[in-house]
């Protein structure tokens, strides 16, 4: 068995491997890639070093790090609380609020995950002292955060945007956020008004949200959030760099601790991310990675590529981490996948690819829905909102793939 086809089967080893156990697959990937690339492909070890993405391991850890230490001093947590006026009582807008919030969070860099953290706990209390189903809640607040987890200042977007340039796709940090944003949207507007959004009748306690308003240390904090992202946009800033910057500047003048900001940052996921890319290069070195695409390339034509492609990515990833492991995985297929096809865009596969493996994320067995489920203290309900997720989520593999078929080409286009 040559080279080509044992890094092949490791990198499925490894994706399966993620999706029946907890091992984290960074650290599996990572040896694997050392067995094949050394003892099989008979490379160097440098050479299998070599494909470790450092750039991208230094730009994780400078955004994760940055939001850590935000969080770290309650400054997210006050922003949360504070939005939460915004329903001045009418138990109706609180779906959208908790929308909006999520979204906002997510974007401005610290992702999906830790927006629902922090949010969803206060949000299943204040939805349910004004009736709002935890279903609801639960959907609004996961799929807000997963619309802002592409956004070019996010650790999630971060990996996607690196991921497409690496593979001839760079500039579009627009469209993959606001593909993404507009795919949970509409999912979000589904789930409003199907489960009873506007006849929602009950009032907001606001007794939560009282409190003190933001500290001198939270205010400094907000402010160089502010000017980091402003630099990032407007000014060009390296995105992993700058934040370094900042972090280490609230870190200096005592707005934060440092050992509760380095605790926080997400190092198991920065740990998957990298280790998965180490195998990904080592798949580019001996030619797995062509064994791949044209095994992907056989599953669809030029017009139903968007669609499979996103449902192929969704159904992987109601089981398996989008960020760490199906989208490193899948977007460097994308130039191959077009090729062997002899058609499609490769910007609408990307986006459809991006789309397919978000959507399904509100699924109990991701990150996102476990945090919702575990809000819940009452046993019932808490059975009850996994089996409306997981329901949902699977469900959302074939959404992401209609969305996708019809929309992603219009977008990459625009």
């Amino acid at each position: 068995m040559n080279a080509a086809v044992l890094s092949l089967l490791a990198l499925v080893f490894a994706v399966v491997l993620s999706i029946t156990s907890r091992i984290n697959v960074g650290m599996v990937a990572i040896g694997l890639a050392w067995l094949v690339g050394v003892y099989a492909a008979g490379l160097a070890p440098g050479v299998v070093i070599g494909g470790f993405p450092s750039s991208l391991f230094l730009t994780l850890v400078g955004v994760t790090l940055l939001f850590a230490a935000s969080s770290a001093n309650g400054t997210l947590e006050r922003l949360a609380e504070h939005s939460v006026r915004l329903a001045r009582g009418n138990a109706r807008w609180l779906p959208a609020i908790f929308f909006a919030i999520a979204a906002l969070v997510s974007s401005i860099g610290p992702g999906a995950i830790s927006s629902v953290a922090l949010i969803v706990p206060l949000a299943m209390v204040i939805g349910n002292r004004a009736g709002v189903p935890h279903f609801l809640t639960a959907l609004m607040v996961a799929n807000g955060a997963n619309a802002g987890n592409l956004s070019p200042v996010s650790a999630v977007g971060v990996i996607v945007n690196t991921k497409m340039a690496e593979a001839g796709m760079s500039g579009h940090e627009g469209k993959v956020w606001f593909t993404n944003m507009i795919a949970h949207l509409l999912v979000a507007l589904i789930a409003y008004f199907m489960l009873g959004g506007p006849k929602l009748s009950g009032t907001v306690d606001s007794a939560p949200s009282a409190g003190p308003s933001f500290t001198g240390k939270q205010r400094l904090t907000l402010g160089v959030i502010l000017f980091w992202v402003v630099g990032v946009l407007a000014l060009k800033l390296n995105v992993g760099l700058s934040a370094f910057v900042a972090a280490t500047l609230l870190v200096a003048v005592g707005a934060t601790d440092e050992g509760a900001a380095l605790k926080r940052v997400p190092w198991g996921v920065i740990i998957m991310v990298c280790g998965v890319s180490v195998l990904i290069a080592l798949l580019d070195a001996t030619g797995g990675m062509e064994l791949f695409t044209d095994l992907l390339s056989r599953l669809a034509t030029p017009g139903s590529v968007n669609a499979v492609m996103a449902f192929v990515t969704g159904t992987i990833s109601t089981y398996s981490s989008t960020s760490g492991v199906v989208l490193p995985t899948f977007l460097p297929t994308v130039p191959g996948v077009i090729e062997r096809l002899g058609g499609g865009d490769p910007l609408a596969l990307s986006l459809s690819i991006n789309v397919g493996a978000s959507l399904v994320d509100v699924s109990p067995l991701s990150t996102l829905g476990a945090l919702c489920v575990a809000t819940i203290a009452d046993g019932p309900q808490a059975k009850a909102l996994f089996r409306n997720l997981m329901i949902w989520g699977v469900s959302m593999s074939v959404v992401g793939a209609l969305f996708s078929q019809l929309f992603a080409g219009l977008i990459a286009h625009s």
